[in-house]
């Protein structure tokens, strides 16, 4: 297989993935059972429900986020359970998003989680030992597994290791059979389509004497002697492998039962989603690992367009990190498939991974859209038939006009619920640089208006940064850079930017043809100040931050005010920021910490500079402790508002805080990361607007 199939088989896996996820979440249970569903919706052949913008999943975090434990490995090093419960506790804000926070002794998730904060270590954390049989064998063990089978094409047996480690920190006994059958299964596809060679495979990764392997086995010999009718074999299910029988929330071994019988019966990638979704008991996670297998089995051919579209290329996600939370499915799978590649030791080759923290759509993907969207649908419409980009304008008149566009920052108005509480820091800021290539096919028509643009999403302004009338059918290049002092810009974010389309014939030779975007890409520093006074509390944070801990308000239009009994964080920005310096001010109303943040990694790792402890200083972050790297004796004057600026350039930063001699500090541990706020000991602090310059 070479690398460009192996690719194409992700893209289409992760999209399957999704649109199972996208799929059964709307009829996920308690309240949701298989006759309802029959009920309402009958034989399920589309969504059964149209969103804005589909909101975060726990079925697409995990499967994400705990993955970047191999980002975070040294690769001289072997991955181990420990490293991925590293990435639990780092890419988690604690009770929100990321998975179901149900109570200790109930999620089995939230039961790992706190036994990791608590010092038990992985695999301990998701053992039976400590968590009970049944704890341990939920579905869990097998939902967050996509992306490690995704890994390793046709090795089922490293696809079925790699996601025992993944799922060991949560999971043990069934669930880690669960595990190990659904990575090979995976891993089997990406050379069949024959569901009885994939689920062969998938079993000889586990123990024939476990009830995984038992009721992967009745499936199979019902369907021999049914082969027709699934309804049939589900009615089977329930009635010797339902939950009666399985205690707990939502137990493995019946959702087995229905993924393996999605497989038989379904044979393809929108028939299998659709029987597991209509089946009941975990529709979203079962037709997402459905997904995944006939996805890759079938590659992009399997992908039918009325499930592809409404997913627009992208995945909203809801860990700690607002820039991570905004994924590009297209530059995603670039991503993973060059991590697999590094992972097993094969070059990379050269333009085929994307540089993390930029944005390179370069729409080479069969159908790829990287997020793109019209205005205007009636008029205009998006496809790629391998040309790259291209949006079709029917017959438009003056002053008739769509706006072309990529949203690099979400508001709550954007989706339908809070699903997993996702929040946002933007992919694109004033100071960077835009580039992008259009041309025009004209079919009639005179002329054209084309404006570059950015939107401020608190105001709703557009801003334009080209302008201009296109008569030709020539490639267009344009080079701008979003301008950080633009006064419609100042302390806002962007929520839009694009290309704004205006017809310019008259009625009687109307505007008809195809625009074509060839590439789009946005790099360089960012220079941009986030003014609290243009801020809104939305999905429980301030915009543009992710919060982990502490309550955070909006005060008098001036302030950020965070208060806590312990701990409380604040970040945004770009995930991948460098050298930066920071501006901003502060007032402690109580407590002895107050500090500006960069380099944050997630809830474990970071730089902080400003009061902590009894000492002015620079500090550390690593797990559960803080680490002086340079301090003095000094507590803050409540009351008073401090002018605070903090910088890194390489492994050496620079603190000042008004009325106090400069420190600096070097460390070599972190390389990149999130900027922001943070209190780590008790107390109440307002916090003013932040200026961050990227160096």
């Amino acid at each position: 297989m070479t690398t460009v199939e192996y690719l194409k088989r992700v893209y289409a896996g992760f999209l399957g993935m999704n649109i199972g996820i996208r799929l059964g979440a709307p009829v996920e249970p308690s309240q949701w059972t298989s006759e309802r569903i029959e009920r309402f919706y009958g034989d399920i052949r589309s969504y059964v429900k149209s969103f804005k913008n589909f909101a975060a999943d726990d079925d697409a975090n995990g499967p994400v986020f705990f993955l970047r434990a191999l980002n975070d490995t040294p690769q001289s090093e072997e991955l181990d359970c420990s490293s991925v419960a590293e990435a639990w506790l780092n890419y988690s804000r604690e009770g929100v998003g990321m998975f179901w926070w149900g109570g200790y002794g109930v999620s089995t998730e939230h039961t790992a989680y706190l036994n990791l904060k608590a010092g038990i270590p992985a695999p301990k954390s998701g053992s039976i030992e400590i968590n009970g049989k049944t704890l341990a064998e939920q579905i869990g063990g097998q939902i967050f597994i996509d992306t490690w089978g995704f890994l390793f094409p046709e090795d089922c047996k490293n696809a079925a290791r790699y996601a025992r480690i993944a799922a060991s920190v949560s999971h043990d006994g069934e669930g880690l059979e669960g595990a190990a059958f659904i990575g090979a299964a995976i891993a089997k596809a990406f050379e069949t389509e024959d569901v009885d060679a994939i689920l062969d495979a998938a079993l000889a990764q586990i123990s024939p004497t476990s009830t995984y392997a038992a009721v992967v086995n009745a499936v199979r010999d019902f369907h021999a002697m049914n082969p027709k009718d699934w309804r049939l074999c589900l009615t089977y299910l329930q009635q010797n492998w339902g939950y009666d029988r399985y205690p707990g929330i939502c137990h493995i071994i019946p959702n087995a039962g229905v993924c393996v019988m999605a497989l038989l019966y379904g044979k393809k990638l929108s028939r299998g989603v659709e029987i597991a979704t209509m089946a009941g008991w975990d529709t979203d996670c079962n037709a997402g690992n459905v997904g995944s297998i006939l996805g890759v089995a079938g590659s992009l051919e399997a992908v039918e367009e009325h499930y592809r579209a409404p997913l627009n290329d992208m995945l909203v996600l809801s860990g700690i990190s607002g820039y991570l939370n905004i994924l590009d499915i297209p530059t995603y799978v670039r991503q993973l498939c060059a991590l697999s590649l590094r992972t097993r030791g094969l070059a990379v080759p050269e333009g085929f991974d994307r540089e993390e923290g930029t944005i390179d759509f370069d729409f080479s993907l069969p159908g790829s859209i990287h997020g793109f969207r019209v205005s205007n649908p009636n008029a205009c419409a998006l496809s790629n038939r391998g040309e790259g980009l291209e949006m079709r304008y029917d017959r438009m008149v003056r002053p008739q006009s769509c706006k072309l566009f990529y949203k690099p920052f979400y508001r709550r108005s954007d989706f339908d619920d809070e699903r997993y509480m996702p929040v946002f820091s933007p992919t694109v800021y004033p100071g960077q640089t835009v580039s992008l290539a259009y041309r025009l096919e004209k079919f009639s028509g005179e002329s054209v208006l084309i404006s570059a643009y950015v939107r401020n999403t608190t105001t709703g302004e557009h801003v334009l940064f080209s302008n201009e009338v296109v008569y030709d059918e020539q490639v267009h290049e344009l080079s701008f850079v979003i301008d950080p002092h633009h006064p419609k810009l100042q302390g806002a974010m962007i929520d839009e930017i694009g290309l704004h389309f205006e017809a310019n014939s008259p009625a009687k030779n109307r505007d008809f043809g195809v625009l074509h975007l060839q590439y789009f890409r946005v790099s360089g520093k960012a220079d941009y100040l986030i003014d609290v006074g243009k801020q809104t509390k939305e999905f429980a944070s301030i915009t543009p931050f992710s919060h982990n801990h502490g309550s955070w308000e909006l005060v008098d239009k001036r302030w950020m005010e965070a208060m806590t009994l312990d701990h409380a964080e604040a970040m945004t920005g770009n995930y991948f920021a460098k050298d930066v310096s920071l501006h901003s001010t502060l007032v402690v109303h109580s407590g002895r910490s107050a500090l500006l943040s960069l380099r944050v990694q997630g809830a474990q790792r970071g730089y902080y500079g400003g009061f902590h402890e009894g000492k002015l200083g620079i500090f550390k972050h690593t797990g559960d402790k803080m680490i002086a790297l340079a301090a003095v004796e000094q507590l803050p004057t409540l009351e008073t508002e401090y002018e605070i600026a903090f910088s890194v350039t390489g492994t050496t930063m620079h603190l000042e805080v008004s009325g106090f001699d400069p420190l600096d500090a070097a460390d070599e541990s972190l390389a990149y990361g999130m900027v922001g706020f943070a209190l780590y000991e008790r107390g109440r602090v307002g916090f003013g607007n932040l200026q961050i310059k990227e160096n």
